[in-house]
């Protein structure tokens, strides 16, 4: 890099107090999950990090783990319209977006679009793999694009926008596998693991019949839109974001840098798509810790959670008992920034 650019560089950079802002705008909302749901530390960081990049969630995990009262404690904290939808097989694609009624008045008949539980700042997607593909698709546009089309006319959705989405792991029985292509709009797929008995002997102690407390709000809207443009302000230099692309393109196994684990069991690598999945998590996780700027360990700390469900795996990988985020830890130790992405003159 020449002097002129990483003056350049350095001009593009926040003000300490301006990244400060943001970690304290986002340990608000921090604290207020950590307060709800207690030993799950890595989880609550993982959401922290969605919301401040704008990006939708699945939380996968066996029932009674705590998944619908972590959204429904986000949304008090955040005070913004909530909805809940429960996924059933016999959901239609209308009754989560909404569709058109016939009305009469003055002797005509007209149509009127009545808005379904889709319309909202944050909605539960609860079990969504209990509904059938063809509703599970009713969202992808409106994860997408931020809208709804019924017949022919489009409806735009609140602003801010986010969709968390449970549900149980696929072998369990009543569930349908998500398509890929609606694997691909979640920012992050979070596994809710169980917790040991400290953690439970706590809420037991602490939680009558399992009961979380509604916490006050942290932030209002002025705060939220705030916390994204602190987000968006957090710079992204050009090796990180060759770091990012190198870890992408080497989950493809066509890929020269793809290792062993992603020759034999990855079908299919990661898109685009999840190259900006990882820069805007990378964004988010610099701003959560009060930094300017993301490097390495920032994208590092959100591959798993950004990647693992968009790598399709073999049959092999069924058989050998080998996950997506095995797959993405191992693109992890194959790629070494300082010997495969930085520039010579940066080492």
């Amino acid at each position: 890099m020449t002097p002129s650019a990483r003056a350049s560089e350095s001009s593009a950079l926040m003000s300490p107090a301006r990244a400060a802002r943001a970690a304290e705008l986002l340990g608000r909302v921090r604290a207020g999950l950590g307060a709800a749901l207690f030993g799950q530390d890595a989880l609550l960081d993982e959401v922290a990090f969605a919301l401040a990049a704008r990006g939708h969630v699945l939380l996968e995990g066996l029932p009674g783990l705590g998944k619908t009262e972590l959204v429904k404690t986000l949304a008090a904290l955040l005070d913004l319209s909530f909805k809940r939808i429960q996924f059933t097989p016999d959901l239609l694609p209308g009754d989560v977006t909404g569709g058109l009624l016939l009305e009469e008045a003055d002797g005509r008949r007209t149509f009127r679009f009545q808005k379904g539980p889709l319309f909202a700042h944050l909605v539960l997607a609860d079990e969504i793999n209990r509904a059938s593909p063809k509703t599970q698709s009713a969202l992808l546009e409106a994860m997408q694009e931020r809208r709804v089309t019924v017949a022919g006319e489009s409806h735009p959705l609140p602003d801010p926008f986010f969709v968390l989405a449970t549900q149980n792991p696929v072998d369990l029985e009543g569930t349908y596998p998500l398509p890929e292509a609606q694997l691909d709009r979640f920012l992050f797929k979070i596994d809710v693991p169980s917790v040991g008995v400290d953690v439970m002997t706590r809420i037991l102690r602490e939680r009558r019949r399992g009961a979380i407390p509604t916490p006050a709000p942290a932030l209002g809207p002025a705060d939220l839109a705030e916390l994204f443009a602190l987000t968006d302000e957090v710079y992204l230099s050009e090796a990180v974001a060759r770091y990012a692309a190198a870890l992408v393109d080497a989950t493809r196994p066509t890929s020269p840098a793809a290792p062993e684990a992603v020759r034999r069991y990855v079908r299919f690598g990661a898109s685009p798509r999840a190259a900006v999945a990882l820069a805007e998590a990378g964004r988010a996780a610099a701003a959560a810790a009060g930094r300017p700027t993301v490097d390495f360990a920032d994208v590092e700390r959100v591959a798993a959670p950004a990647l693992a469900h968009r790598v399709i795996l073999a049959h092999a990988a069924r058989l050998d008992g080998v996950s997506g985020r095995d797959v993405v830890a191992a693109t992890l130790k194959a790629i070494d920034p300082t010997r495969h992405v930085l520039p010579p003159e940066t080492v």
